[in-house]
């Protein structure tokens, strides 16, 4: 067996096949990229019997030459050795000399299996020799290891010999190197990636939208210079170079060898210096890869020029795409599929003559959520229509199902995180506190004074917004129907700690759910530390903290009786405990009656639909202490709303409610203490058909 080089170094202690090497850019000896395969480096023990015989029969022919007065070899075997040696460790001048062509022709046809593959390595076996007086004919095997387009390649040749006055030769045509090749064709390698696979919507739809991208590449047979237009491309988009001109190498020089797409963003950024690339052509497409209807929740994609490629150790491949956030990120492996590869030979137009070889690839496998398009549509067209940032998310109640996720940033505003955010609900939990109330046996009917302010604790709590004037002793409907806040303070009295830290957990507050998205928040609460506290937590401030997700959680409970964990993929089901509940139906029923008089006669009343039935209660709260920000305060939750707001500037205005198997939150920033997310969710529900 002829063995030949590799690029790294072998074992130590290994006997040592003969090796050429030749550099591809500044990859490290040894260094093994993802999606590369690489040829064995020792010799077998058969493999070093057969190397050794075939050195030993040379010497022992030198002998029989020598004593026999330089008579031709009787065996083409030693010329068969010394040709597959020479050509296997990269002496091209040399293994010609054992030809009967031209030595330059020769050579650079040897030379052309490593550079038209950008071979990794190549190893070769001789096999059996037929031979019958001046004539013979050689096999061997070859294995080539296409490097970057990551497969191994093994082909059986074989080829002629004649023996002359001089000795036995082989009779050289181009098929030698590859059985096909012929003058006039040389070899390529044809590597396609199949299409990212789609995330797809509650019916089947790609949530993903065509949207203009920016297609560059070449034709590789145009260029002047390859390596200059490799170059040149790697500085302006960080592609290494040398995997670059590994693909215009091996490409059909023919063909338009797309290398790179990118975003509207993307391409401005570097157009300057993509335009003094020599022989880049830029095309407009309109793709499916960059422009998701529900962003927030699909994340983002990367394709070729993507540092995360890098970072992750894949080498540069035209078509590559990684996941950079959200499901595209978690379910990277799932989507991407695997490439097809092909060896061709093409003519000298650049026209594919015949497949020598191909390694079918696999398509990405679609991964389907829960997203309904009409109500991610109309949640991105409520939160789109202010001017202000804003989100909103979406479930169905009665399975947990996340329906939509939308987000809006506003101007010189904190980023809101509708899943991951922490952030103080305001009276939007007194859904919550009310919940603790009723179980104790508490009456819609019972009057409680609206107060401007109430002291509590050592702590002054006003209402923000203001409150109309609800009368001397206005029933706990109307107060809840108003949010007023200094009632649910005064009101926090008739519970302790423990009894409200229980509600919140019915509502499955700070419960142990999962999605495969980083840093989804369930919400948190710890039990009270004095009245002052406890007063506090029950209008929804204090430790109180939920994520837009957790809100709409809380609506759906009180929609469907019993909350549910969020679920976000149905084809690979999320972690999830089963839904409960530890309120009687009497409870659900009250609440219910309460969340339907805040829309039909207090303080959301925008967020009312016409003929429907609509169920909410509005919030406020400092957009302060809330890790899901860009801003964040140094101030701990339970501080006074004052110093929160300070750290920000901003608020928190929220509404929390359902319609028709729809439960949802709606969050807006705003500059003062406001009601307007019940516009916001008006707008929402005004989006989308009831029974969507």
């Amino acid at each position: 067996m002829v063995r030949t080089r590799s690029r790294g170094a072998h074992a130590s202690g290994q006997r040592a096949p003969i090796r050429a090497t030749r550099a591809r850019g500044a990859r490290a000896a040894g260094d093994r990229r993802v999606g590369e395969q690489r040829v064995g480096r020792g010799l077998s023990r058969s493999a070093r019997f057969r190397v050794a015989a075939a050195a030993g029969a040379v010497v022992l022919l030198g002998v029989a030459l020598a004593l026999g007065g330089g008579k031709p070899d009787v065996s083409a075997e030693p010329t068969v050795q010394l040709f597959l040696t020479n050509w296997a460790n990269a002496r091209y001048k040399t293994a010609a000399a054992q030809t009967t062509g031209k030595p330059a022709q020769v050579a650079a046809a040897l030379a052309g299996l490593d550079q038209q593959l950008d071979a990794d390595d190549l190893a070769l076996a001789m096999g059996p020799i037929r031979q019958q007086g001046d004539s013979a004919t050689a096999r061997f095997r070859a294995t080539v290891n296409l490097g970057f387009n990551g497969a191994s390649w093994t082909y059986d040749g074989h080829f002629a010999l004649r023996r002359l006055a001089s000795g036995w030769k082989v009779l050289w045509q181009p098929s030698v190197v590859v059985p096909g090749l012929r003058p006039g064709l040389r070899l390529a390698v044809v590597s396609s990636v199949p299409p990212r696979a789609p995330l797809l919507d509650s019916a089947g739809q790609p949530l993903t939208q065509p949207a203009l991208t920016y297609v560059i590449g070449v034709y590789p047979g145009k260029l002047a210079d390859q390596q200059a237009t490799a170059a040149r491309l790697a500085r302006a988009t960080g592609i290494d170079s040398a995997e670059l001109l590994s693909q215009l190498q091996v490409a059909p020089a023919g063909r338009f060898l797309k290398l790179a797409r990118l975003s509207p963003a993307d391409y401005d950024a570097i157009s300057a210096r993509l335009s003094r690339v020599p022989g880049l052509i830029v095309r407009q497409q309109d793709l499916r890869l960059f422009d998701s209807i529900a962003s927030p929740v699909t994340g983002a994609i990367g394709a070729e020029t993507s540092g995360a490629l890098r970072d992750a150790g894949i080498p540069y491949r035209p078509g590559a795409t990684v996941g950079l956030s959200g499901l595209q990120q978690a379910y990277q492996r799932t989507l991407v599929g695997t490439p097809t590869t092909k060896v061709v030979t093409e003519d000298r137009a650049g026209k594919v003559v015949s497949v020598l070889h191909r390694w079918t690839g696999k398509p990405g496998t679609p991964v389907r959520t829960t997203i309904n398009r009409a109500v991610q549509q109309a949640a991105n067209q409520a939160v789109g229509s202010v001017s202000t940032a804003a989100t909103i998310v979406a479930i169905r109640p009665a399975t947990g199902q996340i329906l939509a996720v939308a987000n809006h940033a506003g101007p010189h505003e904190p980023v809101l995180q509708p899943l991951a955010g922490h952030y103080q609900p305001g009276q939007a939990f007194t859904i919550v506190s009310t919940a603790a109330l009723l179980a104790r046996g508490f009456s819609l009917d019972t009057p409680i004074p609206c107060l401007p302010a109430n002291p509590i604790g050592g702590e002054s709590f006003v209402n923000l917004p203001p409150v109309p004037d609800l009368g001397t002793q206005p029933p706990f409907q109307t107060d809840f129907a108003h949010a007023c806040r200094t009632a649910f303070a005064g009101l926090s009295y008739k519970l302790t700690g423990k009894q409200l830290l229980a509600a919140a957990r019915s509502f499955g507050l700070g419960a142990d759910w999962q999605l495969p998205l980083n840093g989804v928040f369930a919400g948190s609460m710890r039990q009270p530390a004095g009245i002052a506290e406890l007063a506090a937590d029950s209008v929804g401030n204090g430790t109180v903290l939920a994520s837009p997700l957790q809100m709409a959680v809380i609506a759906g409970a009180v929609a469907s009786g019993r909350w549910h964990a969020p679920s976000l993929v149905t084809s690979q089901p999320d972690l999830a405990p089963a839904g409960t509940s530890a309120f009687s139906s009497q409870v659900v029923q009250n609440l219910r009656t309460l969340m339907r008089a805040t829309v039909t006669s207090g303080a959301g009343r925008p967020a009312g639909v016409s003929g429907q039935a609509v169920y909410g209660q509005v919030g406020t709260a400092t957009l302060g202490p809330a890790p899901g920000t860009t801003k964040v305060s140094s101030a701990k939750p339970g501080k006074a709303a004052a110093s929160a707001t300070a750290a920000t500037g901003k608020w928190a205005s929220w509404f929390v409610g359902y319609r028709d198997g729809v439960a949802f939150a709606v969050l807006e920033v705003t500059s003062g203490p406001s009601n307007s997310a019940a516009s916001v969710a008006g707008a929402f529900l005004h989006g989308f058909p009831a029974g969507s």
